[in-house]
């Protein structure tokens, strides 16, 4: 999670804004093996998604506050960097 909230900081760059990485995440993330095997219809998955969605969304968007924030001790050498730099030519 830190991860993706490190890449919804680097929105400006990837365009991946928080709303967009849950959209994509979620599904991974909060799958539902009771939804996975009861073979639900369309309208309920969509249902699901979205909730999931919202879910991923509130916790990248406040990372810090559920996990605690980031120090250098807890992730080593390239603290904050999530994306390399980018080559200038």
């Amino acid at each position: 999670m830190r991860h993706l909230a490190c890449l919804v900081g680097s929105s400006s760059i990837t365009n991946m804004h928080a709303k967009n990485l849950a959209i994509v995440w979620a599904p991974n993330l909060l799958r539902s093996p009771q939804s996975e095997s009861a073979c639900v219809s369309g309208g309920a998955a969509f249902m699901e998604v979205q909730t999931q969605s919202a879910v991923v969304e509130f916790i990248l968007n406040h990372t810090d506050v559920l996990f605690g924030s980031n120090s250098a001790s807890d992730i080593g050498d390239g603290a904050g960097e999530c994306l390399p730099p980018l080559a200038l030519s």
